[in-house]
């Protein structure tokens, strides 16, 4: 067995950290304790926003150490869905991706069963760490022939995470890719989707800004289901 790497996806995953650590390494520059710039007031909005969704649903200080990854999280993923949305002005050199679009990493199954993973393995360690041998007593609630369900639910929680990102972003660049076909070759690389397909990608900016929501959302929720566990029985 060999393993396969896609090209594709790491180059996009790749440009999506960079720019993820551009944006941030210049808004630490840029923070003060006065009134802060754009740039510093959009970083602020997204972790007060991730924080009130965390105290929403769980004992916040339970949660406090992971706030920095959801909010890079939310973030990555928001970026990725985006980032299919702009032309790609590479003009296939290198044959990594040729389409008139760029592509988006999050439309790659591989990417968004990585980051659903991340969430189950996450929500098992804290329900661990808060409940601890207790823990597992829920999976055996309210009578131990209902393990079979739980286990099942444990593994189609990663997986239908997974699969909702992936279709809804795969399928708009599916679409994108055919509205796409309909301008004249050349042109592709000017225009990208943004002139001729204003509405489809003004739709695309709203899936994919709540897709990224859904998701971050699902993994406080699994998180803070996990930490409740031991009270749930």
């Amino acid at each position: 067995m060999g393993m396969t790497f896609w090209a594709d996806t790491l180059l996009f995953t790749w440009l999506v950290m960079a720019i993820l650590i551009i944006f941030g390494y210049i808004a630490g520059r840029r923070a003060t304790s006065g009134t802060p710039d754009r740039i510093v007031a959009v970083w602020e909005f997204v972790i007060d926003f991730v924080a009130k969704i965390v105290a929403d649903n769980t004992d916040y200080k339970k949660m406090a150490g992971l706030l920095a990854y959801l909010v890079t999280l939310i973030m990555f993923i928001f970026v990725s869905n985006m980032i299919g949305l702009f032309p790609n002005f590479t003009f296939g050199l290198g044959h990594l991706h040729t389409a008139g679009n760029l592509m988006s990493p999050t439309a790659d199954l591989n990417l968004t069963l990585a980051l659903a993973t991340m969430t189950i393995i996450l929500a098992q360690y804290y329900g661990i760490k808060y409940n601890g041998t207790h823990y597992f007593g829920h999976f055996f609630s309210p009578h131990w022939l209902f393990f079979p369900i739980h286990a099942i639910e444990l593994l189609t929680k990663p997986v239908t995470l997974a699969f909702r990102l992936y279709g809804n972003i795969f399928a708009g660049e599916v679409l994108i890719k055919v509205l796409l076909t309909f301008i004249p070759f050349g042109l592709v690389y000017l225009l990208g989707g943004f002139i001729p397909h204003v509405i489809w990608l003004g739709f695309s900016v709203f899936v994919g800004a709540i897709q990224s929501f859904v998701f971050t959302v699902l993994t406080i929720v699994y998180i803070s289901q996990a930490i409740g566990a031991a009270d749930s029985h």
